[in-house]
């Protein structure tokens, strides 16, 4: 039976998932540091820089998300991310997530928040991407 999962298990999941997409991102920030003659990145790069960064961190969730729709973290909490319907997600759906995700934070986390009065559970990210979060009860 999949239901919608409640704001604790979407919150240790996304704890999880921090943890491994800080992981990859020393790795990127490692792979790009002999492009610049292996200095730390400099004020005039930190544009480019956050930038970089927030790519690597869209083709992280987004991979996931768009190849079984499951993260570690979400995988670890019995967490699958697929469209309203039930289905899985486009990489269109993966940047509208992702992005509208940022916005949900932005607002002081207000927009997860946001599911513990939606009548769905769902996020502000969850409504705006037409995507949703289903747990899978274990048996």
């Amino acid at each position: 039976m999949m239901s919608p999962p409640n704001l604790i298990r979407r919150l240790a999941a996304i704890v999880y998932d921090a943890l491994l997409l800080i992981s990859v991102l020393f790795v990127a920030t490692a792979l790009i540091l002999p492009l610049n003659a292996g200095q730390a990145i400099s004020h005039s790069q930190m544009v480019f820089y956050w930038l970089y960064l927030l790519i690597i961190s869209f083709l992280f969730y987004g991979w996931f998300w768009t190849h079984g729709g499951q993260t570690l973290g979400l995988r670890a909490w019995n967490i699958q991310v697929l469209t309203i319907q039930g289905e899985q997600i486009s990489w269109f759906h993966a940047f509208l997530r992702f992005s509208t995700a940022i916005l949900s934070w932005s607002a002081l986390g207000l927009g997860f928040f946001w599911s513990l009065i939606d009548t769905d559970k769902r996020c502000w990210h969850d409504n705006l991407s037409k995507t949703a979060l289903f747990h899978q009860a274990k048996r």
